[in-house]
């Protein structure tokens, strides 16, 4: 399978593209029992809430399962997934190679105990050699503005944003003087077997999660096979998998 002209249009303006129906629903489900079972037993490597707030009451929520390739055949085969290579090859103009240094997780969004995640560029705390990196996000389930959706603002990776839009961890401020950037953000409900694939510089945010049930996503990172990581980084701690 391969995008078609618009759909590289699209993606190359926007910096995101929304894949319906792109994984199988027993992908999927085989996908979510392995994660349900991990979730439950709080294996680490994990982030909960109060590591993302630094807020020790909430260190009992998990926010994400970390270094899922390696836990799991069922999480590896995913990510490996044949039908999607053409895709990245098109987007990256190369050689997809999975950064498992980075996303390589489980991400939810557990009922009313998780929190907003603000507006940033996944770039910011990333080492590589320039900027060419793509994310595959996976919803398992309904994803939708009341339980947490991913929002994007289009363009956002083409453009140079000064110091002063962002605060002192890099989030970009909901602030005046970002507001007419920020109105023109997009968001799109994602039902189980979705994939949203989205530039590492597009700024992106989404709510807390306000229903009774838990949000549980998947969401890997892939480099172009020239962009290599900087030496002494955390992007260069792991043993990245070329997909040929």
């Amino acid at each position: 399978m391969t995008l078609t002209d618009e759909q590289l249009e699209q993606f190359n303006r926007d910096g995101f593209l929304l894949l319906r129906d792109f994984a199988s629903k027993d992908e999927c489900e085989a996908i979510l029992e392995v994660a349900l079972e991990e979730l439950q037993a709080k294996r680490e490597p994990i982030e909960s809430e109060g590591d993302y707030l630094e807020d020790s009451s909430r260190q009992g929520t998990i926010r994400r399962l970390r270094q899922v390739y390696q836990r799991s055949p069922i999480f590896a085969q995913w990510m490996q997934n044949q039908k999607i290579r053409p895709i990245l090859r098109q987007i990256l103009g190369e050689t997809p190679v999975l950064a498992l240094a980075h996303h390589n997780s489980i991400m939810t969004k557990m009922p009313h105990e998780s929190s907003q995640t603000c507006w940033h560029q996944d770039i910011r705390y990333w080492h590589f050699s320039d900027d060419n990196l793509v994310s595959v996000w996976l919803a398992l389930g309904d994803e939708e503005a009341q339980n947490g959706v991913l929002e994007f603002i289009p363009a956002s990776h083409t453009m140079t944003l000064a110091k002063e839009c962002f605060d002192k961890k890099l989030y970009f401020l909901d602030n005046l003087a970002n507001k007419p950037l920020i109105d023109t953000k997009v968001s799109y409900d994602l039902h189980q077997s979705d994939v949203v694939l989205f530039h590492a510089k597009t700024l992106h945010r989404a709510n807390a999660n306000q229903t009774d049930k838990p949000k549980i996503s998947f969401v890997y990172t892939l480099r172009g096979i020239s962009t290599t990581p900087i030496e002494g980084t955390r992007s260069s701690c792991s043993n990245d998998v070329i997909l040929e």
